[in-house]
């Protein structure tokens, strides 16, 4: 990751930690009050659509083409500059220890694994890998003890001349030995980590990770070794696009395409070059799902006025009238109008072929693995104040805001209820009772806790809030910390006058009511029992995958999951009672006795504004929908919200990694290993040397020690149990803090060819590249007809063209 110094925080790239994008915790501690951890196991993940096919029902042969985003510029997948497209050529040309299923869970890969085990727990953590006798490198030579060892001392972080983005898991292992023979590897662990499953995946051969000069600059364009169902054959730049070919040593299932083309399509090219049969696989955003869907209802004909499109909704010269009336005689006004339906009878002829093209395409959806939150910044201004920011968290209905994007596609619209883990995994439960449902009152209780009042109010005073960032440092009037340090302030457990969770003695205190700000900002001094000394701290580099799908996300808008054409619903969220209130504001508080509904709130004659920044591209529309309703449920609370619009490509960058936000939206994936993932996304910021603070991902700049401190112990429990519980006690109190709110899981929309099979919307999923392909034509009624995409016929099996 680039260093981004910015003038509220920075982001630091190191080498000390690794994998690819989120993380969790471990230890058994007293669980936040209203945290449910027994309905992990109930969620379902939403089902992929891949249109599956049994592999005798797959032609053997023909070209697949496939719109990704970019040519790589690195085919080495540990560098900084690897992107998404790098993560997918590895996964076909090169050994996945562990893949995932359709629940994010991660699964032993027979193609290269008999088995690995952990052998030995004490004194130290032994995992015994067992390869597979077939599994060879493309030049013949067998995968084996020396290609672990060379990747582990390259990712280690011990070697700085080693160009690497990620090192987390590796920088445990104190030594990798031959077993009782050359396909038995067995790898020691100074400490005990918990994410072993995650390492060696992807492997490259010894000869790339051997020395730093092959890993950094080596394994940039080429990968002449490789031990896949496919091997790379041949990379385009000019054209955009990497060729795959089958691997005449792979030992597996056969791969039944022949080649594999990634091809490099801008997003908003996509719908043009699914139209032109230029590629047959594509992620697309809403606005193309709704042209496919539109081809498919009513597929017309090339020259018909269409019922939608160019000019379907008035005549030529009525359009024109009013221009020509204003401008000119009854010649100009004919001539005008001329010019008019030529133009229009020449847009609805393409238009009409583009359509009739399309609507053999099919939509697979599902939903990705991924979820888009409100983030809010509290390292100055307003929101450092943990109360103002749990008051914007209480405001929103984010079912509602769900159901913006989720809703016209027909997929379930149910809000996340973890940071860390999604519907289907493991490792999920639904702890967002740590901060509470929606409620209009809570969130105005907590706002004039904080100080805010109704403007023209007279001010009142209040104490600063016990346990949290309130109140500590000096603020100017607007609320602005002076110090610039929200995360560096605070008091512990000890001087907490709240009920904890740990001290349930007060028989009066409803246990819904146990402080929920317990545990925050704590400096030094709340640490989970057990915890060993020294432990903790570890700074986190972000992983390049990561970096890869912010920067994709924010580039197509979320398009290829949001669509470009959401609406925003005018109804006003439902207000729902309850939750944790004694957690959000001191016993007593009661909202303003004048609401604020549609009254702004202020502190010395100072309204209390938050700057809102969204990206202006054409393809951001849905996030801007999503935008435009927080601001409406928040100004119901008297929050104002300035909404600022920023260019795509400075989003991320210059405005989210560099702290140039109040709020803001953007996305997370998820991960199989959130202990070791997730970490630098919730880590402490820490001051830098040079008085900045060094955030790691952790763009909110929200975080705590005790946080901190269950990844640390979720990262070294060998219990599989036992760490799912500190992961979900890591969650809930993310949640308490309130520095992001995750909204909704992002849809995924892939056009598909007819006739393609095994692949399309994968969700969680890792793609089996052998089995993708082209269905064997079924003969009916005396012709052939293409299974798998349309009622019409689709391309020549084995050939993937029209």
């Amino acid at each position: 990751m680039s260093l981004v110094d910015a003038s509220r925080g920075r982001t630091c790239s190191r080498t000390l930690r690794s994998v690819a994008l989120l993380a969790g915790g471990v230890l058994a501690l007293p669980v936040l009050a209203g945290c449910s951890h027994d309905n992990g196991s109930d969620a379902k993940a939403t089902a992929q659509d891949i249109a599956a096919t049994p592999r005798d029902m797959v032609t053997d042969g023909g070209t697949l083409r496939w719109a990704v985003d970019t040519t790589p510029t690195t085919f080495n997948a540990f560098q900084a500059d690897a992107d998404a497209t790098t993560g997918r050529i590895a996964g076909a040309v090169l050994p996945s220890l562990y893949t995932l299923d359709g629940q994010g869970r991660p699964q032993r890969n027979p193609d290269y694994l008999e088995s690995a085990k952990i052998v030995e727990r004490e004194p130290q953590q032994v995992v015994l890998y067992k390869l597979n006798q077939q599994a060879v490198w493309s030049d013949g030579r067998e995968i084996g003890a020396p290609d672990f060892v060379a990747q582990w001392r390259a990712l280690s972080g011990k070697d700085s001349s080693y160009w690497t983005a990620r090192n987390a898991g590796y920088e445990r292992i104190e030594k990798i030995e031959r077993g009782t023979h050359d396909l038995e590897v067995k790898v020691t662990f100074t400490k005990p980590y918990a994410d072993w499953q995650s390492l060696f995946t992807p492997l490259y051969p010894k000869e790339v990770t051997g020395t730093p000069s092959t890993f950094n600059d080596g394994a940039r364009g080429k990968l002449p070794t490789t031990a896949g169902p496919f091997r790379v054959s041949a990379v385009d730049r000019k054209a955009g696009t990497t060729t795959l070919v089958r691997n005449p040593r792979w030992w597996g299932a056969r791969a039944k395409l022949e080649q594999l083309v990634l091809t490099a399509v801008p997003r908003e090219q996509r719908l043009t070059a699914l139209a032109e049969g230029k590629v047959d696989l594509a992620e697309i955003d809403r606005s193309t799902a709704e042209r496919i869907s539109l081809a498919r209802q009513a597929p017309g004909t090339a020259g018909q006025s269409p019922a939608h499109g160019p000019g379907s909704d008035m005549a030529p010269a009525d359009a024109l009238a009013s221009w020509a009336q204003a401008n000119g005689s009854d010649r100009k006004k004919a001539r005008a109008a001329q010019l008019v339906r030529a133009e229009l009878a020449e847009a609805r002829t393409a238009y009409g072929e583009e359509q009739k093209a399309l609507r053999d395409f099919v939509v697979r959806k599902s939903l990705e693995p991924a979820y888009t939150q409100l983030a809010m910044n509290g390292e100055s201004g307003p929101l450092a104040d943990e109360r103002v920011r749990r008051a914007v968290a209480r405001a929103l209905d984010r079912k509602e805001l769900a159901k913006i994007v989720l809703g016209p596609l027909g997929l379930p619209a149910e809000p996340p209820g973890s940071h860390l883990a999604l519907a289907g995994q493991r490792a999920y439960a639904d702890n967002s009772g740590a901060l509470g449902q929606q409620s209009t009152q809570e969130a105005q209780a907590l706002l004039a806790d904080a100080g805010w009042t109704p403007l023209g109010a007279p001010k009142k005073r209040v104490p600063a809030k016990a346990g949290g960032e309130a109140g500590t440092g000096t603020k100017d009037e607007s609320g602005t910390k002076k110090t610039g340090k929200a995360t560096e302030k605070g008091s512990s457990d000890k001087n907490n006058k709240k009920e904890s969770p740990d001290r349930n003695k007060n028989g009066n205190k409803k246990a819904s009511d146990r402080a929920s700000d317990e545990g925050m900002y704590i400096v030094g001094d709340d640490k989970p029992a057990g915890l060993r000394s020294g432990s903790g701290g570890t700074h986190v580099v972000a992983p390049a995958p990561a970096e890869a799908f912010e920067s994709l996300a924010v580039q197509s808008g979320e398009t290829s999951s949001d669509g470009s054409s959401a609406t925003v619903p005018g109804t006003r969220a439902q207000e729902q009672q309850g939750g944790m209130a004694g957690a959000y504001a001191p016993p007593g508080s009661a909202a303003p006795s004048h609401p604020t509904a549609g009254g702004p709130l202020g502190r010395n004659g100072k309204p209390l504004s938050l700057r809102f920044v969204l990206p202006s591209g054409p393809g951001s529309e849905p996030m801007r929908a999503v935008g435009n309703k927080i601001a409406q449920m928040l100004d119901r609370i008297g929050v104002h919200t300035e909404i600022t619009k920023v260019a795509d490509e400075s989003y991320f960058k210059d405005h989210i990694a560099a702290g140039d936000y109040d709020l803001a939206l953007y996305s997370w994936p998820a991960t199989a290993y959130p202990a070791t993932d997730a970490r630098p996304i919730y880590a402490k910021p820490r001051p830098a040397s040079d008085g900045s603070l060094l955030v790691e991902q952790n763009y909110t700049r929200v975080g705590t020690d005790y946080i901190d401190q269950l990844f640390d112990l979720a990262a070294g429990e060998l219990d599989e149990e036992d760490a799912r519980d500190l992961v979900r006690k890591a969650d809930a109190r993310i949640w308490a803090a309130a520095g992001s709110i995750p909204l909704y899981q992002r849809p995924e929309l892939v056009a598909v060819a007819p006739g393609v099979v095994n692949a399309g919307a994968f969700g969680f999923a890792t793609p089996r590249y052998q089995d993708i392909g082209f269905k064997k034509a079924q003969p009916e009624a005396g012709s052939q007809a293409s299974a798998g995409a349309g009622p019409n016929a689709g391309p020549n099996p084995g050939t993937g063209e029209k």
